[in-house]
C-alpha cells in the first residue's frame, strides 16, 4: 500500500544515554560527529549541513527514543497527519518550543503497534552556515537504524503495508531490509526477529573505504570494543565495522550501499539464513553485538 506522502530521507535518530557528557564526547571525538547544540537536557550532533543527525538525551537506561524521517514537503506532512489518524493511531503533539529546539519547521509523532517505536515525520531541518568538518572520517550521512522485535511479521507488515516502506532483501521470519521509498538507499530501516524489542544498531555511512580501517584502529587505541567486522554484507553490499558506544549500544561505520530507482527496481531477494549472508568475508559477531538499547515506550 502506498501512503499519501513521500519520504525524503532518514532524518535523525534520538538515543537515551546514561551519561550525557561521556556519550557526547564519544560521538564527537571517536565517531567524528560535530556538536550543534549542547545543554543539560540534550546534545545535538551532525554529520552534514543539517542541524543534527543524532540527538542524545539523559536517561536511567540506554536505548532508542525515536527515529525521525523527513518528508518531501509540508503538503506531505499534512497528508501524513490525516493518514496516521485514519490508521487508528494517536498523533503525538510536538510543541512549538520543541520544534524550535529541534530546528524543524513542523513535525508529528506516532508509535508503531506492538514494539511501541516512536516514529517522527518532519519537514525542513535547519541548514547550518558552517559545513560539517569531517575531522575524523568522511561521514556522508546517518545511514540506517536496525531493530530487534518480538513480533517480527506484524512489525514488517505494518511498515510495508501501512507506512509504505519497500523490502529490498529479506530472510523469512528473521530479517527484512526496508527502504523509505522513494529514497534510493537499500535500507534506511531494518527489522530483525528477537526475544524482545530493542535497538540493534545505528549506522553512519562513510565515503572513503579507508575510514573503515582507520576507525578500527582508532577504536582499538581508545579501548572501544569491536563486535563485528570488518567485513562485507551480502544485503546492501556494504563494507562494515561495528563497535560499542559507552552504554554498550552498537554503532556501525559502513562504506558503499546498493541503490534503487524509484520505478523499475529489482524484486526483493530471498536470502539464505547462513553467516555468509551477513559477512561474505567470514567474520562472526561477538555476543555483545546488537544487545543493548531498550525502545522507549512513553
Amino acid at each position: 500500500m502506498n501512503p499519501p506522502f513521500r519520504y525524503k530521507r532518514l532524518g535523525y535518530v534520538a538515543l537515551n544515554v546514561t551519561d550525557l557528557t561521556r556519550s557526547a564526547a564519544f560521538y564527537r571525538d571517536l565517531v567524528g560527529l560535530d556538536v550543534s547544540d549542547s545543554s543539560d537536557a540534550s546534545v545535538a550532533l551532525r554529520c552534514s549541513r543539517d542541524h543534527h543527525a543524532m540527538l542524545l538525551y539523559p536517561a536511567a537506561q540506554p536505548g532508542l527514543k525515536r527515529i525521525a524521517f523527513e518528508l518531501e514537503s509540508a503538503a506531505d506532512l499534512a497528508k501524513a497527519r490525516d493518514y496516521v489518524v485514519s490508521l487508528g493511531l494517536e498523533v503525538e503533539a510536538v510543541s512549538a518550543d520543541e520544534k524550535k529546539t529541534l530546528r524543524l519547521v513542523d513535525a508529528l509523532r506516532f508509535r508503531i503497534p506492538g514494539c511501541g517505536l516512536c516514529i517522527e515525520l518532519f519537514v525542513q531541518m535547519m541548514f547550518m552556515a558552517k559545513p560539517f568538518e569531517a575531522r575524523l572520517a568522511k561521514i556522508e550521512r546517518l545511514g540506517h537504524v536496525v531493530l530487534n522485535v518480538a513480533d517480527f511479521n506484524a512489525t514488517v507488515s505494518f511498515l510495508n503495508d501501512q507506512l509504505g516502506f519497500r523490502t529490498s532483501d529479506f530472510v523469512p521470519g528473521f530479517a527484512a531490509f526496508l527502504r523509505a521509498h522513494p529514497n534510493p538507499l537499500h535500507h534506511s530501516l531494518a527489522v530483525l526477529s528477537g526475544a524482545d524489542d530493542h535497538l540493534n544498531h545505528v549506522n553512519f555511512m562513510v565515503s572513503d573505504i579507508d575510514d573503515i580501517g582507520r576507525a578500527m584502529n582508532r577504536m582499538k587505541a581508545a579501548g572501544v570494543e569491536i563486535v563485528f567486522g570488518p567485513g562485507r554484507h551480502l544485503p546492501s553490499e556494504s563494507i562494515f565495522l561495528y563497535f560499542l558506544d559507552p552504554d554498550g549500544m552498537t554503532v556501525e561505520y559502513s562504506f558503499g550501499m546498493e541503490t534503487f530507482p524509484e520505478a523499475g527496481a529489482r524484486e526483493a531477494r530471498l536470502l539464505e539464513p547462513v553467516p555468509a549472508t551477513l559477512d561474505t568475508w567470514g567474520s562472526v559477531a561477538t555476543p555483545p553485538f546488537g544487545k543493548i538499547g531498550a525502545i522507549e515506550r512513553s
